[in-house]
């Protein structure tokens, strides 16, 4: 089985409440890997209760594209152990033309310039927006992609591939290696994130998904979740066991 993660924004209400306690029952349900948010906002607390809990983060998000200070989120990665930084968020807004692409890659070459002096890789997470987007009859990520560096590498939410109209394992098949990472969710891909569901129990095709980027460390990850979100992460983590060799 490849290897498996989980964001910690799938609970961020416990991790709000006791970062510890959360990490250690992700723990407990058998990850032995977490991707956190916003880490330098809690480095210290984050490196506690990581190794409290016996788990490693090789990856981990913050807002680096917009950040005044990319070096200091670089360095706290660094200091917990995360080599590859991913920016999960830049609004739709900035993906309406090729020139707004171009200038964002320009941008996240550079930052990768900055990791690379740390020995740090870093990337890009997507939404809805940057598939449901086209530029001249492409996706937008697949216009930023062009722009890019070799060293910059995503992390592919395919869930919201889905949601934004792609043909999620097709796309996976045409950024190949750069895709590292994958966030595992499903659901309904209408959007309505309060609908999604275990990994391999609603509309995203999660095993054909799964098929096409071999390479990629799965993220388990619950935008919203109906029940307790625990039980959701331990339940696609035992769909993945199953299913994902």
């Amino acid at each position: 089985m490849p290897t498996t993660s989980v964001q910690l924004y799938s609970v961020r209400d416990a991790v709000a409440e006791d970062l510890d306690g959360a990490v250690a029952r992700l723990a407990e349900i058998g990850l032995e890997q977490v991707e956190p948010y916003a880490f330098h906002e809690r480095t210290e607390e984050y490196q506690r209760a990581f190794a409290a809990a016996g788990v490693t983060a090789p990856s981990g998000h913050a807002p680096v594209i917009t950040s005044d200070g990319p070096e200091a989120i670089f360095d706290a990665a660094a200091t917990l152990g995360i080599a590859t930084v991913i920016d999960p968020y830049i609004p739709a807004e900035h993906w309406q033309t090729a020139e707004q692409v171009a200038e964002l890659a320009e941008r996240v070459n550079h930052l990768a310039t900055l990791a690379a002096e740390r020995g740090l890789e870093f990337g890009y997470h997507n939404h809805s927006w940057e598939l449901s987007t086209r530029i001249e009859g492409r996706h937008a990520l697949e216009v930023f992609v062009g722009y890019l560096a070799p060293e910059v590498v995503l992390e592919v939410d395919t869930y919201w591939t889905g949601v934004g109209g792609a043909d999620t394992p097709a796309l996976l098949a045409t950024l190949g290696d750069r895709v590292r990472l994958i966030h595992v969710k499903d659901g309904t891909l209408d959007g309505d994130v309060s609908k999604q569901q275990p990994a391999g129990s609603g509309e995203a095709g999660v095993g054909a998904v799964l098929a096409a980027a071999p390479q990629a460390t799965r993220v388990i990850e619950f935008d919203a979740y109906a029940g307790d979100v625990f039980d959701g992460i331990a339940q696609s983590l035992a769909w993945l066991k199953e299913n994902d060799r």
